[in-house]
């Protein structure tokens, strides 16, 4: 029988409108790459990226799916608004006890910020869930995000 190569493997999910930068965070987390072209994500993309953690060798199995689902923008309220629908999918469908993270991509769009981050943040604390704003294009709080 043949021994893993990791201590521990989690699978990640990424949910969320589309368009808010769920692939474009994945690809920078996974190969440290950005891309401005957006093409839209058709089913299911997965990466896998293996970390080291406190000494253990962490596998992350992670799942881009194909956005119209919890990422929201920071430049689009619709987006954040939609926010709810997918933490009530989440609950529906995820395991009891699941992590969440809620994610505020686009942070470097300053100018065409329209959810500020307290706002965000007052929401996600009412919810006790995590959150952070991320930007994918200059990899602001990606490795955070993950």
């Amino acid at each position: 029988m043949n021994t893993p190569e990791y201590d521990f493997l989690f699978k990640l999910l990424l949910i969320g409108d589309s368009g808010v930068g769920k692939s474009c965070l994945l690809l920078r987390f996974a190969d440290d790459t950005y891309t401005e072209s957006y093409i839209s994500t058709i089913g299911v993309d997965f990466k896998i990226r293996t970390i080291e953690l406190e000494g253990r060798t962490v596998k992350l199995q992670i799942w881009d799916t194909a956005g119209q689902e919890r990422f929201r923008t920071v430049t689009d309220n619709d987006t954040f608004t939609n926010v709810k629908q997918w933490l009530q999918e989440i609950d529906r469908y995820a395991s009891e006890g699941v992590n969440k993270l809620l994610v505020g991509n686009k942070s470097d769009l300053t100018g065409k910020k329209v959810v500020e981050y307290t706002v965000a943040k007052e929401f996600a604390d009412q919810l006790s869930i995590p959150f952070l704003e991320t930007s994918a294009k200059n990899a602001t709080n990606v490795e955070q995000a993950f």
